[in-house]
C-alpha cells in the first residue's frame, strides 16, 4: 500500500471510529464497581436471586425542629410522604426520574406500623399514642415475647434512629426508656433501594427529589450516605473535566505556537489529537467497554503526550530515520510501563492503563503514519533548521548527581499507603465528609459498613443449611462486628440465612417471614438451582486495619469448615488493596525498570543505552512515589502516575540516551515538548476531584524531572561523537 493510500485509510478509519461516538455516547460511572473489583459483589450481582439494587439514605428534620417521632401528626404526614413516593399520586412529593428506578424503601415508621399490625393495633388510624401503645406491651419490641414484625421494628430503630433516641417502646430495657411511649428524636433515615439498568445510576436524582419535596413540605430532607457521596464525586469530575478539556485546548495550541513558530502545525497537531481521542473512546464505547469518571484524566494526558512528534520532527537536527527511531523507542518504552497498570487489582488501574496504553500508540501512529511528512514539509520553512550548532560542553558527573537526588526524595519521604474509599474523591474541605462525620457519630448504620461472604452451598443440603448457621454464629464472635446492644442482650449484626427449628435447609429458609427487613433472599442460584448465600456482616467502617483482619479471619474460618468462599465489600476489599499496593509497590517500580530496559534492549540493540534508559525510569518512578507521599499520601490513586512518570522518563530518556551531541535545536525540542505537556498537567493540578489533582500535579513533577534528567544524560554526550571522528 503506497503512503497516501495508507495515510487515507488510517484517517478514514479513525473517523469512522470517532463517529460511533454518536451511536454509543459515553457514560462514565463513579462507584466502587468500577474502581476495584469485589468477587463477592460480581457473584451477588451476576447469580442473586435479588436484582441488583443500591442503597441510598435519606436524612429527615423538621422545619420547625423539635421531636419527629414522638408527635404522632408528624409520624402520619411521614407515613403518607412513603406512599405518595411509592404511588405518585402527588406530584408535589412523588418520584418522577427515569435515571433511577425504587425498588423498596425501609423507613422506621413503617416497620412500627407492622409491628403494631401484629397487635391488632393500628398506627395510621390512631388519633393520641395511647391507642397504639395501650395496654402495655411487655418488654417491648426487643423482649422475650416479641413478634417477628416487632422484633424488624426493633432492629429499624436502631439502625435508622440516632444514638441518642430515647427508644421507649422499641426497648425498655435502655435507660430512661418506657413500654408506655413512643421513641423520641428530631431526626431519622431512610433506606431508599434503586436499581440503575446498566448504565449506573445518576445518584444526584436523589437530591433532586430531596430538594423538591423539602420546598414543598415542611420537613428538611437531604440524601446523605456513601453511594451520595459517590455521586457527588462524580458530580466534581464531570465539572473539573469541563473546566480543564475547552482551556487544555486553548493553552496547548498556544505552546505548540510559540514552540513551533508555525500555526499551522498547531493546528494539524491538534485536530491529530483531537481525531485520536474520539476515535479511541468512540470504539471502546461501541466494544462495550465500561467506563469510569476516573478515565477522564487520560484525556489531557493524551493531549500532552501526542506533541513529541510535533517538536522533534518540525524543530530538531535529527533526520527522519533518528526521529523514527527515538519516537517508536519512546513509544514502546513508556507503553512497557504503563502496561504494568493492566495487571493491577484495582480495576480503575486496569481502566485508565488501558486507554492511555491506546492513546499512546494512536498518537505514534498518527504521528508516524499521518502527519511526519506534513511535519519535515514545515521543518524546510524554518530558517534556523540549516544551521544547528552543536555543544562542546560535556558534564559527565550531571547524570550520577541527577540520580542521587531523584533517589534521595524516595528516601526521605513518609511511609504509608492510604485505603482506597470515598474520603479519596472529595475535596477536603467537602461539606459532604462533614455530614458523614455528622452521621457516623450519631447512627450505626452509618458508622458501619457491610462485609459481605458469599459461600457456595446447596440449597436442598440440610447439612450446609447447618454449616452456615454455624459459620453466622461464629461470625457474631469476631471483635469487628457492630452489635446491638439493648441493655440486656448484645445482637451482633450478621444477617443471613434465619434459625427455625422448622427449616431443615438454606431454601426452606429463604421463604421464611422472619428474614431481615434490610435484605430480602439472600442466596445465589444458577438456572433456579441454589449454589450460594451471601451473609451480610455489618463491621466497624472507620477501622481498616481491622477490616483486613477480618476478611483473613473469615478466609480461615471458611476452610476450617471445609467450605468455599470469598469475602468482599468496599472497606475490606479496598484496605486489602491498599495493603497490597504497599507490600508491591517498589516491586511494580522495579518491573516496570526491567520491562522498559527490555523493550529498550530489543529497539536499541545497545545494552549501555537501554540501560541507562531504565536506570534513569527506576529513579524518576521512586522520586515521584516519593512526591505523592510527600504532597499528601501515597495510594492506589497515585500508582499509575508513578509509572506514567517512568513512562515519560523512558520518553525523555530515549531522545538523549544515543551517543549523539547536544544541539540547540534538539534542546529546544525536548524542552518545548516538556513544557507543553507541563501546560496541560498544571490544569489538572489546579481542578477539586482529587485523583485529577494529585495526577496533574505528579505528572508535572514527572515531566520536569525527567527533562532534566535527560538533559543531563544528553550532556554526557558532549565531546563524544567529535571525538570519535
Amino acid at each position: 500500500m503506497r503512503p497516501e493510500q495508507l495515510r487515507l485509510a488510517l484517517v478514514i478509519g479513525m473517523l469512522l471510529s470517532a463517529g460511533l461516538l454518536f451511536a454509543y455516547p459515553v457514560n462514565p460511572k463513579m462507584n466502587t464497581e468500577v474502581i476495584f473489583d469485589d468477587e463477592a459483589a460480581i457473584r451477588m450481582r451476576e447469580e442473586g436471586v435479588q436484582d441488583e439494587n443500591y442503597q441510598l439514605v435519606l436524612r429527615f428534620k423538621h422545619d420547625e425542629g423539635g421531636q419527629i417521632t414522638s408527635n404522632l401528626s408528624r409520624v402520619q404526614e411521614l407515613m403518607q410522604l412513603e406512599e405518595e413516593f411509592l404511588d405518585g399520586t402527588n406530584p408535589q412529593t412523588s418520584w418522577e426520574y427515569d435515571g433511577l428506578y425504587i425498588d423498596r424503601i425501609i423507613t422506621p415508621f413503617s416497620a412500627w406500623s407492622d409491628a403494631f399490625d401484629s397487635r391488632n393495633r393500628s398506627l395510621r388510624n390512631a388519633t393520641q399514642w395511647a391507642n397504639v401503645l395501650l395496654p402495655e406491651i411487655e418488654n417491648g419490641w426487643c423482649g422475650n415475647n416479641a413478634t417477628d414484625e416487632e422484633m424488624v421494628a426493633f432492629e429499624s430503630s436502631l439502625l435508622m434512629l440516632p444514638d441518642s433516641t430515647n427508644f421507649g417502646v422499641a426497648c425498655p430495657a435502655f435507660s430512661g426508656a418506657s413500654a408506655t411511649q413512643p421513641p423520641a428524636t428530631n431526626e431519622i433515615l431512610w433506606l431508599i433501594y434503586v436499581g440503575a439498568g446498566e448504565n449506573g445510576g445518576d445518584w444526584n436524582t436523589l437530591n433532586l427529589w430531596a430538594d423538591k419535596v423539602s420546598e414543598n413540605t415542611d420537613y428538611e430532607i437531604s440524601a446523605v450516605g456513601v453511594n451520595m457521596m459517590y455521586g457527588k464525586a462524580k458530580a466534581i469530575a464531570e465539572k473539573d473535566l469541563k473546566f480543564v478539556i475547552i482551556p487544555s485546548i486553548f493553552i496547548l495550541g498556544a505552546m505548540l505556537t510559540i514552540g513551533l513558530r508555525d500555526w499551522q502545525t498547531a493546528a494539524a497537531t491538534l485536530g491529530g489529537v483531537g481525531l485520536v481521542i474520539c476515535a479511541e473512546f468512540g470504539a471502546l464505547a461501541a466494544l462495550g467497554f465500561e467506563f469510569s469518571i476516573l478515565d477522564g484524566i487520560a484525556l489531557p494526558i493524551i493531549m500532552g503526550v501526542a506533541v513529541d512528534g510535533a517538536f522533534w520532527y518540525s524543530r530538531s537536527s535529527r533526520d527522519r530515520d533518528e526521529v523514527r527511531g527515538m519516537l517508536f523507542v519512546a513509544m514502546i518504552t513508556t507503553i512497557a510501563a504503563v502496561s504494568l497498570a493492566l495487571f493491577s487489582p484495582i480495576r480503575a488501574q486496569r481502566s485508565l492503563g488501558l486507554i492511555m496504553a491506546i492513546g499512546i500508540i494512536l498518537d505514534w501512529v498518527l504521528t508516524r503514519f499521518v502527519l511526519e511528512d506534513f511535519y519535515l514539509s514545515r521543518r524546510s520553512v524554518q530558517e534556523e533548521v540549516g544551521e544547528s550548532s552543536q555543544s562542546n560542553l560535556s558534564i559527565t558527573w550531571a547524570w550520577p548527581v541527577a540520580l542521587l537526588l531523584l533517589a534521595s526524595i524516595a528516601v526521605i519521604s513518609p511511609p504509608g499507603v492510604h485505603v482506597l474509599e470515598v474520603e479519596q474523591f472529595l475535596p477536603e474541605d467537602d461539606l459532604a465528609l462533614e455530614e458523614m462525620e455528622d452521621l457516623q457519630s450519631k447512627y450505626v448504620l452509618a458508622s458501619s459498613t457491610i462485609a459481605w461472604i458469599v459461600i457456595d452451598v446447596e440449597g436442598d443440603s440440610q447439612s450446609d443449611y447447618e454449616a452456615i448457621l454455624n459459620i453466622q454464629q461464629q461470625l457474631g464472635q469476631h471483635p469487628s462486628v457492630i452489635s446491638l446492644e439493648t441493655g440486656l442482650l448484645q445482637t451482633p449484626m450478621v444477617i443471613g440465612v434465619s434459625d427455625s427449628n422448622e427449616m431443615n435447609t438454606i431454601d426452606e429458609a429463604a421463604q421464611f417471614e422472619g428474614n431481615s427487613t434490610l435484605f430480602q433472599d439472600l442466596r445465589l442460584q444458577k438456572d433456579g438451582v441454589t449454589t450460594g448465600v451471601s451473609i451480610a456482616v455489618f463491621i466497624d467502617g472507620r477501622n481498616s486495619d481491622a477490616a483486613i483482619q477480618f476478611l483473613e479471619d473469615v478466609d480461615e474460618l471458611i476452610d476450617n469448615n471445609g467450605m468455599e468462599g470469598v469475602v468482599g465489600g468496599d472497606l475490606p476489599v479496598g484496605a486489602k488493596a491498599a495493603q497490597t499496593f504497599e507490600n508491591t509497590r517498589v516491586v511494580q517500580i522495579l518491573s516496570a525498570g526491567v520491562a522498559i530496559f527490555l523493550v529498550a534492549l530489543f529497539a536499541l540493540r545497545v545494552p549501555i543505552q537501554a540501560g541507562r534508559i531504565a536506570v534513569g525510569a527506576v529513579a524518576i518512578g521512586a522520586a515521584v512515589d516519593g512526591m505523592a507521599s510527600i504532597f499528601g499520601g501515597r495510594g492506589v490513586n497515585t500508582a499509575l502516575a508513578v509509572l506514567l512518570g517512568m513512562g515519560f522518563a523512558a520518553d525523555y530518556l530515549s531522545h538523549a540516551s544515543a551517543e549523539h551531541r547536544p544541539t540547540k535545536l534538539d534542546m529546544s525540542a525536548r524542552w518545548w515538548a516538556a513544557i507543553s505537556s507541563i501546560s496541560v498537567f498544571i490544569l489538572l493540578a489546579m481542578t477539586s476531584f482529587p485523583p485529577t489533582r494529585d495526577a496533574g500535579r505528579l505528572l508535572c513533577v514527572s515531566i520536569l524531572f525527567s527533562v532534566i534528567l535527560a538533559t543531563c544524560l544528553a550532556f554526557m554526550h558532549g565531546n563524544d561523537t567529535m571525538d570519535a571522528q
